[in-house]
């Protein structure tokens, strides 16, 4: 096998959570070009399909399915269909999750759960379901976390979010771990990329300070992080397993200032 043939997902079927927009299309874009087969998951069924729609041009097979990953109810019928239409699991990218920045003393401890149960409890319970699923199919699997430098670098107005984050990159480690030589899973932690997440609050003024502090001289594209989780979900990662791969233009800190408490 070639080295770039180690890059190809031939035959394999990737389950993308948040796959409608964003990072979890450019994925999902990605793993079609190198041969994949994709379940989509998402809550808007309508911009589900117009992505869909795109990625079959490629040749992909592809199952939509609305989910919304906070109820456990709805990742059990994701995960039950997903086996049903494609009769094999290969690859898990937990990307659907978020949370604005919010100062601490202002953010209601259901803000604090709900951030906790949408980046890390809903990645637990699709790991969990799916994993057994990825052995039956002969023990090859991947499992791709999408969390976010502001899990490893702590910042102000980031206690919800970042605590989040962190949570799940050592859910990462962990079941890299006990997974392991089975499944391997890994994570990128995202740095500031251009998404509709980030759009709402980018003003000009935002974004040059950004740039500026950002030693790559420039903010992420969705692309930049759809050519590493190819890496990570493809046969050229793996000897890797339990990494959180740095994705972020050569950060060490939050981009980002937001004011502290008390000052």
């Amino acid at each position: 096998m070639s080295i770039i043939d180690k890059f190809k997902l031939t035959g394999k079927v990737a389950l993308i959570t948040g796959g409608s927009r964003g990072i979890g299309e450019a994925i999902a874009k990605a793993y079609a070009e190198a041969g994949a087969d994709l379940v989509l998951a998402a809550r808007d069924a309508k911009q589900l399909e117009k992505t869909a729609a795109d990625l079959r041009k490629l040749g992909a097979k592809v199952v939509t399915v609305p989910t919304d990953v906070m109820e456990e109810s709805q990742l059990e019928s994701l995960v039950e269909i997903a086996w049903k239409e494609m009769g094999r699991i290969d690859v898990l990218v937990n990307n659907a999750g978020g949370s604005p920045p919010k100062p601490m003393l202002k953010t209601s401890t259901r803000e604090f759960e709900t951030a906790f149960r949408f980046n890390v409890t809903s990645a637990f319970i699709l790991t969990r379901l799916v994993a057994p699923f990825m052995v039956e199919n002969g023990g090859d699997g991947a499992v791709i976390n999408i969390s976010s430098m502001a899990g490893t670098a702590p910042a102000s107005g980031f206690s919800a979010y970042g605590v989040a984050k962190a949570g799940l990159t050592m859910l990462t480690r962990e079941l890299a771990q006990e997974f392991a030589p089975k499944i391997r899973v890994n994570a990128i932690g995202v740095g500031s990329t251009r998404t509709q997440a980030l759009t709402t609050f980018l003003t000009p003024e935002v974004e040059k300070i950004m740039v500026e502090t950002t030693p790559m001289g420039r903010l992420g594209e969705v692309d930049d992080i759809a050519a590493c989780a190819l890496y990570l979900a493809s046969p050229a990662s793996s000897y890797l397993t339990g990494d959180i791969v740095a994705v972020n233009g050569g950060l060490v800190a939050l981009n980002m200032d937001l004011p502290r408490a008390f000052s």
